[in-house]
């Protein structure tokens, strides 16, 4: 089996979103002498990109296919880590949670799997999450990026919200030290509201999302 048959067979079960046959590939490309190290960024890594890129543009996709393309790839990806022969280092880690008041979770949980296939370290809060919490935790954790995610317009503008981390971060001089990012539905339908709320930037999808993420997390360690 070539490497380019391996490939296009992976595509082809996460295209799908069959779990099984993505990791019955996986099992023949190490049987066929591929390392760990290669599925991961010749394989894994590439093929989410490309197929969560074609989900996007699919008018007849949906949440749930993007959250199984995710997990698939966030499963596989912590598999092949144990047979790693040099642990690989993550990039930076972000802090993730919904919003205070909203209790919505598969957006985030998109974010969360494309990110630890790209090799971000997630510390994943949860729904319903505090500002406080997030301050506290993106220091504990020493995370580069806050992630805010909100599905509804009250969650996004609300006072315990965004705002409320900016003020947080702005009332104890560390501005500087983390990025804030933000998305979900109302940050589609307003373009320019996460300005309005103090984020840094915004995603309009889980793919964008964990792209933008891994790339502020390099702008803030630069």
């Amino acid at each position: 089996m070539s490497r380019d048959a391996i490939i296009r067979a992976y595509n082809e079960a996460v295209f799908d979103t069959d779990k099984e046959a993505a990791f019955e590939v996986v099992n023949a490309a190490l049987s066929h002498g591929m390392t760990a190290e290669e599925i991961v960024f010749e394989v894994v890594i590439p093929g989410t990109e490309a197929m969560m890129s074609a989900i996007t543009k699919d008018p007849d996709a949906n949440l749930a296919q993007h959250f199984m393309t995710a997990q698939i790839a966030a499963e596989v990806t912590e598999k092949m880590l144990t047979r790693f022969n040099h642990p690989p280092e993550v990039i930076g880690r972000v802090v993730l949670g919904t919003a205070f008041g909203d209790l919505h979770s598969l957006g985030k949980r998109i974010v969360a799997g494309c990110l630890k296939a790209l090799m971000v370290e997630v510390i994943d809060l949860g729904v319903n999450v505090p500002a406080e919490r997030f301050v506290e935790e993106a220091l504990k954790h020493e995370a580069q990026v806050i992630a805010i995610s909100s599905m509804m317009v009250h969650t996004a503008t609300g006072e315990r919200g965004c705002a409320k981390v900016r003020a947080l971060l702005r009332e104890a001089g560390l501005e500087g030290r983390f990025k804030i990012v933000v998305g979900g539905a109302p940050y589609r339908f307003d373009e320019g509201l996460y300005r309005t709320v103090g984020a840094d930037n915004w995603a309009a999808d889980g793919v964008a999302g964990a792209k933008l993420i891994a790339q502020l997390i390099r702008e803030v360690k630069a």
